[in-house]
């Protein structure tokens, strides 16, 4: 198997992982297999040239969720958290120029190196919370993986500045802030997060129309997730309504 990817986003192209929709019943789960990694990848900024703004910002932020979840997991490493936190350098350095001058090629570049690192980190750690309420809401509203991700991303941040402060600093330098250490260290990494996500224009949960009626149901899928245990903080259906509450208010 041999893939070529057309975005700077999921990581796809270096990962065993893959994601299906149990369409009857509304639910997304994880497969994992090697069988599932494809033997050759073939990454060319080219080909990303002429992706949309908003999915270039949708993608972009898919992919620094996935460096920034790698990082921050229980079960992250030497290894995944070296190559997180160049990703998220990476990204966070570029998405802004891929958005607003799509030709720019040294950004694309940069923006696609950036996504496979990311693919790489969690592929040696994991995901986390952020991935479980992305998935939980495409699997009843079927809306794009990205946007939520992005759209929860410091959200989900920001719930677990207290059970990850130090990382979180450590990723501000990463963005190419010198924070404190601590909690004003961790702030200062959830909202350049915010900032970057206001850059590059993301929409709103509000702008998704998620009925509130089904929050419950999507906390619960959210809670039963396989990545959930791999949040820094632990989670509960409960405090995935919260999450969510956060991101409509």
């Amino acid at each position: 198997m041999l893939c070529v990817p057309s975005t700077s986003g999921t990581g796809s192209e270096l990962t065993f992982s893959s994601v299906i929709t149990d369409s009857k019943n509304k639910y997304k789960m994880t497969v994992k297999n090697a069988f599932t990694a494809p033997k050759t990848a073939i990454c060319d900024p080219v080909l990303t040239l002429t992706v949309p703004p908003s999915i270039t910002a949708a993608t972009g932020l898919d992919a620094l969720t996935h460096a920034v979840e790698a990082f921050t997991a229980t079960c992250s490493g030497p290894i995944s958290d070296a190559v997180a936190l160049y990703a998220v350098e990476l990204i966070s350095q570029n998405l802004v120029s891929a958005f607003e001058n799509g030709s720019d090629l040294e950004a694309r570049s940069r923006m696609l190196m950036g996504s496979m690192l990311a693919g790489i980190a969690f592929s040696h750690s994991d995901v986390a919370s952020v991935h479980c309420i992305a998935e939980s809401l495409g699997g009843m509203y079927d809306l794009p993986h990205g946007v939520c991700n992005a759209i929860f991303l410091p959200y989900m941040m920001e719930y677990n500045m207290s059970h990850c402060g130090q990382k979180y600093a450590r990723l501000a330098r990463a963005m190419g802030i010198e924070p404190d250490i601590g909690r004003d260290g961790a702030l200062a990494a959830v909202n350049a997060v915010k900032q970057l996500a206001k850059d590059v224009k993301l929409p709103s949960f509000a702008s998704l129309n998620v009925d509130p009626a089904d929050y419950a149901e999507i906390a619960s899928f959210s809670a039963k997730n396989i990545s959930t245990g791999s949040n820094p903080r632990p989670m509960t259906g409960q405090d995935y309504m919260k999450i969510l509450k956060m991101a409509l208010e």
